[in-house]
């Protein structure tokens, strides 16, 4: 039987990976039909709401499908699995761990600004709206593996800036003002970082990068991130799946 759920990333986040262990530990093939809810509600201790939404994550992602009025099955996209997945939505500390990084973030600058067309348009605010700017380093042994900019709609954290830590995790902070992200739109670009940042941060050692500019929303489908990170390109590597 297996052990209630208990780490730190969602409830809903949580069962979904261990649905996917569970296809994968018992070497489930494409049309393979999945325990029933009855089964999966009393093996993982959960509530039939939260299996159900679960589902639904693995339906999204294509690893498993229904048919209505015969259950759930393993899909063909069970057996493309891949080392590190670019289509799943996480945070960046849990990404970094993945590569088995624990790094420290180092806050560059932070401040409150008008939103300009870019950022505005990403945000879906008028030009000129308020947004908190976060500047940071992610560090691995003192040594920067990843330089990101963060925009979040000043309305969403109502705050004085600096009573708050950034340094810590920022999905932790909008998880405080009931607006943590849970889905994305990302692109990824092969790029040098910005000549300014290497000369203004002595990053000249920094490298190549892959810059992944991202917007990120609630279940609501507000947005409430627009990310730019630039990952050291030494450190980092990504794949996907295509359907």
């Amino acid at each position: 039987m297996d052990e209630p759920l208990r780490d730190t990333r969602t409830l809903v986040v949580q069962l979904r990976d261990r649905i996917a262990d569970l296809i994968r530990e018992q070497d489930m093939k494409p049309g393979d039909k999945l325990p029933t809810e009855a089964q999966l509600t009393a093996r993982f201790h959960i509530s039939r709401p939260a299996l159900r939404e679960a589902l639904k994550l693995l339906e999204q992602d294509g690893i498993i499908y229904v048919e209505h009025g015969r259950g759930r099955f393993v899909s063909a996209m069970s057996a493309a699995q891949v080392e590190r997945p670019i289509t799943v939505f996480e945070s960046i500390t849990d990404m970094t761990r993945h590569y088995g990084y624990r790094t420290s973030n180092k806050v560059l600058s932070i401040s409150e600004e008008a939103a300009d067309a870019e950022v505005a348009a990403r945000l879906k605010l008028e030009p000129g709206e308020r947004v908190i700017r976060l500047e940071r380093l992610r560090l691995q042994d003192e040594e920067p593996i990843l330089y990101c900019i963060d925009y979040v709609p000043r309305s969403l954290i109502p705050a004085r800036l600096y009573d708050i830590d950034w340094s810590g995790s920022l999905l932790g902070i909008l998880e405080e003002h009931k607006q943590r992200p849970r889905m994305s739109s990302a692109t990824v670009t092969a790029v040098p970082l910005p000549r300014d940042v290497v000369e203004r941060h002595d990053l000249g050692d920094f490298g190549p990068a892959l810059l992944i500019t991202e917007t990120c929303f609630n279940l609501s489908g507000v947005p409430v991130i627009y990310a730019i990170d630039y990952h050291r390109g030494s450190h980092f590597s990504f794949s996907l799946v295509r359907k």
